[in-house]
């Protein structure tokens, strides 16, 4: 348990700092000791008691059990009903996987992207959902040098990657954002469900998604769906750059490159593209 002690400590030297600078909250430390305990259980490699995970992580043993209780809701933890002790749940290999499929995907992914970004000198990224925004998980300039920035969330509405990954996404879903209410970001923003459905459906049926303007004035980009093997949108490559380097006669330029690009990614990852 030497992995659990050390992240004890680190915790605590943590919690220290955030409430040296008095912006501690009971909602912060409760998120803390979760992660405390996921981590945990992780070390234990197998099943434990709730008295020996509270000794472990130096909690009461009361806080402990509302903790796994909480953990155990969302499918983070999981309890042996004979025994009464925990082992990690299957959410979580659910979204490591999820997290693994990115990482896999970026890899794939960049090559291509750096090549777009040197054949049209912008720009290029790539896109995935992630709840209701986009997230770029690759990026590579107009050097065609790829950065190893953090990952990027942008509103799907707004967005050429988020058009695209709208179009593999059921009508009721657009309806749902819409209650939600979107952003209107600039005048040209789409913030009505009519509207959007109406783009999102061109989108599906020319295979590309534009933005002039939506999200940022002066930033204007093209994208195009990777398909996986379900011929599901799983990715949006995209050109941004601009508005004055992407006018709307340079975009069937662009969308070829960039569908050149997709169709490699899709092939790499077993993928087909949908039939329209």
């Amino acid at each position: 348990m030497d992995a659990t002690r050390a992240y004890q400590q680190a915790s605590r030297t943590h919690l220290a700092v955030v409430a040296s600078t008095g912006s501690d909250s009971n909602a912060v430390r409760a998120v803390d000791r979760a992660v405390s305990l996921l981590i945990a259980l992780g070390d234990w490699n197998g099943e434990v008691g709730v008295t020996e995970i509270a000794r472990g992580l130096g909690m009461h043993k009361s806080t402990a059990s509302r903790l796994l209780a909480t953990l155990q809701l969302r499918g983070l933890v999981s309890q042996d009903h004979e025994s009464g002790k925990y082992r990690l749940g299957s959410a979580l290999v659910r979204l490591g996987g999820q997290a693994e499929k990115a990482l896999d995907l970026r890899a794939i992914a960049m090559p291509e992207l750096d090549g777009v970004a040197r054949s049209v000198e912008e720009t290029a990224t790539l896109g995935v959902l992630e709840g209701d925004r986009v997230v770029t998980v690759a990026w590579s300039d107009a050097s065609g040098a790829g950065h190893s920035r953090k990952w990027t969330f942008f509103p799907l509405h707004a967005t050429a990657p988020g058009k695209v990954l709208l179009s593999s996404c059921p009508e009721r879903e657009v309806i749902r954002l819409a209650k939600i209410g979107f952003t209107p970001y600039t005048p040209h923003t789409i913030v009505r469900a009519d509207l959007l459905l109406e783009e999102v459906a061109r989108v599906r049926r020319r295979g590309f998604a534009t933005s002039f303007g939506e999200h940022e004035a002066a930033v204007n980009a093209v994208a195009v769906p990777v398909f996986d093997r379900r011929g599901a949108v799983v990715a949006a490559v995209e050109v941004r750059a601009p508005g004055h380097r992407i006018q709307p006669s340079r975009v069937p330029e662009l969308i070829e490159r960039i569908r050149c690009a997709a169709e490699a990614i899709t092939e790499q990852i077993g993928g087909v593209a949908a039939s329209n």
